[in-house]
């Protein structure tokens, strides 16, 4: 049997295969690959007038015309003769004494043939086929990301000015008077509902969707400011707990040292504080515990009522109100001690 065309045999059974049911040859299904290659070589021969001038079938002419020695004939008009140095014996290769072995085996996609074909295509695909990225690489974008993130973060944070609210919060608690505001907030938090009592104003409706139920509100009943049930504890304890303690804090005033000799006017210390928070303590400590402690109304003057509605309502009744001095009158004098 005579050698099929080359160009025909550097061709994969798929493509033959391909190339096959392009120009219509018919019964190759069942034929191996030296088989399909010597009936497409014969095929294409006899239709040459037909398949000459297809692209597709260009290089299957040019190798034909090489091996026969003689240039193509492009007769359209009417069918070329087989010549008759056709074919030529030629020594199989290797590979063809192989080749059924091969033609049972399933053959490789048409684009895998013509990349193997064509290295320099190979090589552009191959370069834009994007590679897994290295661990290296990984941990790169990692750090770069969490460096992004963090000077985001401190860039927002310094914005929001954070910090400048935090440091002048930490400064104006960090004094004694910070310390009596708060301990006077905390008696006035329990004191209120005694002697502003809350009132039922309405009812916020259940919500399904957040599974709350109904919920009363109370707001305190602001008409009591009309009457004396309201102004009878109220001005007992402004009395006790800050007007009588400010006024000898005032006036017995340690913090600007004690004066020698005579006292004049440019002679006379400068106190730091206007009010001594020592003496405010000790004051309000001795009249909350005569007041409250001993029930004393000094003739008359302080409702006992009155007396009784604080001492019930304040946290822990004047011992509270004692335990609330010691606190002050400690920090007086400590922040006292940090000075000198």
């Amino acid at each position: 049997m005579s050698g099929a065309n080359s160009w025909l045999q550097r061709q994969r059974k798929t493509d033959l295969a391909d190339l096959a049911q392009y120009t219509g040859l018919k019964n190759y299904d069942a034929l191996k690959k030296v088989e399909l290659e010597l009936a497409l070589d014969e095929f294409l021969a006899e239709n040459t007038a037909t398949f000459q001038s297809d692209p597709k079938l260009a290089n299957y002419y040019a190798s034909r015309a090489r091996t026969i020695g003689s240039p193509i004939k492009k007769d359209v008009d009417g069918p070329v003769d087989k010549p008759k140095i056709a074919r030529r014996r030629v020594t199989k290769a290797p590979e063809e004494f192989v080749a059924p072995a091969e033609s049972s085996e399933e053959e490789p996609s048409s684009t895998s043939t013509a990349i193997a074909h064509t290295p320099s295509r190979a090589l552009s695909l191959a370069s834009r086929i994007p590679l897994p990225a290295t661990p290296a690489d990984v941990a790169e974008a990692v750090d770069r990301s969490t460096v992004a993130l963090r000077t985001h973060v401190a860039s927002v944070y310094k914005k929001s000015g954070i910090t400048e609210a935090t440091h002048a919060t930490r400064e104006t608690l960090s004094s004694v008077n910070a310390v009596l505001l708060a301990i006077s907030a905390f008696e006035l938090y329990f004191l209120r509902p005694e002697v502003l009592a809350d009132r039922y104003a309405f009812t916020i409706p259940a919500v399904s969707f957040l599974g709350t139920s109904d919920y009363p509100v109370f707001i305190p009943d602001m008409f009591l400011l009309l009457t004396a049930s309201f102004w009878s504890p109220a001005l007992l304890w402004a009395f006790t707990s800050s007007i009588l303690p400010s006024i000898s804090g005032y006036f017995i005033n340690m913090t600007g040292g004690a004066p020698r000799g005579r006292v004049t006017r440019r002679s006379s210390p400068t106190p730091e504080t206007t009010i001594d928070p020592l003496t405010f303590s000790i004051v309000k400590a001795l009249i909350s515990f005569v007041v409250y402690g001993q029930g004393v109304t000094f003739g008359g003057w302080i409702n006992e009522v009155s007396i009784a509605r604080i001492n019930s309502a304040i946290y822990g009744g004047y011992k509270g109100i004692l335990a609330g001095t010691a606190i002050s009158g400690i920090f007086s004098i400590y922040d006292a001690v940090l000075k000198k």
